[in-house]
Formats: structure tokens, sequence, C-alpha cells
């Protein structure tokens, strides 16, 4: 049952009357009298005589001054990255960088610009440029750095990026304005490159804008669409030029070892013949010298034995037919198939004629044993 229907035993449960007396709600300008009061107090304010809104307004104006207090003393912490420095400013001056952590300003008083010091940065221009032979040319470059020096990089100009890229084109085309249309296309691109980084890197300097290179790219090159395709077919040409040229050189570098080695088998070959020369015909001077005494003591004996250790030496390299002529009844025969079988053997090379072999072997043997020991004998005879 609700505090203000009847029936409820003639109570009035109104909450805000007590005693019989209609209170109602809290006022909100007596509390704040009240806070005023108490802080009026506590500053050592007595109580005035002017009248409690002045109180009241006063402490309110207090608490205000309180909590803005705190939210601005709040306001003032502020974190710095790992990879970011903070440059900070007072009333707009530069006062001080800080580096990565939590750190506090005053706020309204200083301002701080964290600027990103560690990643790296890419920046590309490109566009059309006439080359030294008066050929246009669409060049794309990539170029990527980070700052070194938040402080210049903020303060030493007015816009650090933008100025990079003015310089790069800048470079860029007095570069490719000093070289001609083949290198920018083809063999030259490094070249154009290096140049590229070396004037940029003179143009920034004076400006100490805060930023370090880190590398320069060479994108693209190519010439307008009206003349691409000769353009590709003369790329292509000396694309296969130049591996033709690396595959001679590599051509070369095999057959090369390989006629140093032949040229040194050669030589030794030849020096080793040269020394069996040498040796050969000082033992033949050294026999000849031996010999000359014993010839000039006994000149025939020393001839005949000369010609029958020469005629030795030739009949034991050549194939012999011995033919006993005092036997007439034995019948001769050509063997061809022995003479063409010694023939292709090389045994008869030293032949001047084809032997004839007699139809009996006993006599064959009997005239070899004959001759060999009439041989022999004056073999023995000669020598001694």
């Amino acid at each position: 049952m609700a505090w203000n229907e009847p029936g409820n035993n003639g109570k009035n449960n109104d909450p805000w009357k007590q005693g019989g007396r209609d209170q109602g709600p809290p006022d909100l300008d007596e509390v704040f009298r009240n806070l005023g009061k108490k802080f009026g107090g506590i500053f050592g304010g007595g109580k005035s005589s002017g009248g409690s809104s002045n109180g009241g307004a006063s402490a309110a104006l207090i608490l205000v001054l309180i909590v803005a207090a705190l939210v601005w003393a709040f306001s003032g912490f502020y974190t710095i990255k790992e990879s970011e420095r903070g440059v900070v400013l007072r009333f707009g001056q530069y006062l001080d960088e800080v580096g990565p952590g939590i750190h506090w300003k005053p706020t309204f008083i200083d301002t701080v610009l964290p600027v990103d010091v560690t990643s790296v940065r890419s920046l590309r221009s490109d566009g059309f440029m006439l080359t030294q032979d008066q050929n246009l040319v669409r060049v794309t470059f990539e170029i990527q750095y980070k700052v070194s020096d938040a402080r210049l990089y903020k303060f030493s100009v007015v816009d650090a990026d933008s100025s990079l890229h003015q310089a790069t084109d800048a470079a860029l085309r007095y570069v490719i304005g000093h070289s001609i249309m083949d290198d920018v296309l083809t063999r030259g691109r490094e070249v154009v490159r290096q140049n590229t980084r070396q004037e940029l890197e003179g143009i920034i300097e004076p400006y100490k804008m805060g930023i370090v290179l880190v590398d320069v790219n060479f994108r693209d090159a190519r010439p307008p669409e009206e003349v691409r395709d000769a353009f590709d077919d003369a790329i292509k040409a000396q694309e296969d030029q130049e591996r033709f040229i690396q595959e001679a050189q590599a051509y070369a570098r095999e057959i090369e070892p390989r006629a140093r080695g032949q040229v040194n088998r050669v030589m030794q070959e030849a020096e080793a013949y040269k020394q069996q020369i040498v040796l050969k015909a000082q033992g033949e001077v050294a026999r000849f010298e031996k010999l000359l005494p014993e010839y000039l003591a006994a000149p025939k004996v020393t001839r005949d034995r000369m010609y029958l250790e020469t005629m030795e030496q030739v009949y034991s390299n050549t194939s012999k037919v011995l033919v006993d002529v005092k036997n007439g009844n034995n019948i001769m025969y050509l063997p061809l198939d022995k003479m063409l079988n010694q023939g292709s053997s090389g045994t008869a090379q030293s032949s001047g004629a084809m032997p004839l072999i007699p139809s009996r072997s006993t006599t064959d043997s009997s005239s070899q044993n004959r001759t060999d020991s009439s041989r022999g004998s004056s073999t023995r005879s000669g020598r001694g």
C-alpha cells in the first residue's frame, strides 16, 4: 500500500514530512553553502555577514578549481614509444628531447611532438625526363630513408618529406640529363643509380634536415609508348650480345687450361726427346772413340765384324726364307696367306722382296742350321 493511499490507519508515511511539517527534498544551495563554510574554515576564512549566497558561490568555485587542477595534472602524462623520440616545445619554442617511456608535461604550456626515428620510409619519384642525346624516357626511382635527428627533422625546414621529394626530382633530372638513353635503359642503370644518390646527398646536406638515406632503387626506365617496340627489340639484341659474350668467355675459360696442358705436355715430350737424342749421340761418340783404336790396329777384322753386326741387326727384324739350291728336286711355292699375315702384323716391313718357302721342312731346317752355324763362326772369328 502506498504512503498516500487512504486506509493507512490514518498515518502519513510521507518520507519528506517529519514532525507534521512538509520539508521537501534537500536544497542544493544549502548543500553548497555548507561545503563553502567547511572549506572556508579550512582555508582560514571567517563567517561573513554578506549572506549565505556569497559563501555558496565561493565554495563552488573552489571545488571547480580543485577538480580542474586534478584533471590538468592527470592530463599531463604521456607515453613515447620505443621507436619514437619526443620533441618538447614550451610555448612553441624547442625545449628538450625525450626518449621512450612515460613522461609528464604541464598541459597548455608544453607540447610534445613524437617523431618515428626507427622505421624506414619510402618516397617515389617518377616522370618523363630528357636525356643527353635528346631522347625522352620515363624513369621511376624509389628513395628509402629514415630520421636521424628529430629536432632537425621538425625545425630545420618547413616540411622535410616534401623537401626531400623535390631534391630527389632535381638530382634525378640532373643525372638523366647528363646520360644517354642506352645507358639509362640497359647497361648504365647502376651508374645512374649511384650518381643519383651522390647528387641527392650533396643537395640535402646543406639543409641539415635530420634525414639519412638508406638506399636508392632504380625501379624502372622505359621509352614512350610510340617507340616502345623498337626499343624492346634493341634491348633484346643487347641482351643477346651480352649473353654471347659471356658464353664466349666461359668457353675461353674452359679451353685455355686444356690448351696450356697440351702445351706443357708437348714441351715435356720435346725435352725428353732432346735428352734421348743427346744421350744417344753421346753414346755413339763414346762407341766410336772406343772402336777407333781397334780399327787402327786391325782394319779388315774390324770391318768384317761391323758388317756382320749390322747384318745381324737388319735380319733380326726381317722375315727370311732359306732355300737349298743344291737339291733340285724341291718344289717351290709362294705361301701368300702367311706373307699377308706377316705383312699385316708388321714383321716383314723391312724386307724388299717376298721370300720363297721350300716344300720340305727338313731341307729348311738343315739349311737354317748350316747358315746359323756359319754365321756364328764368322762372327766369332771376326770378334776374335
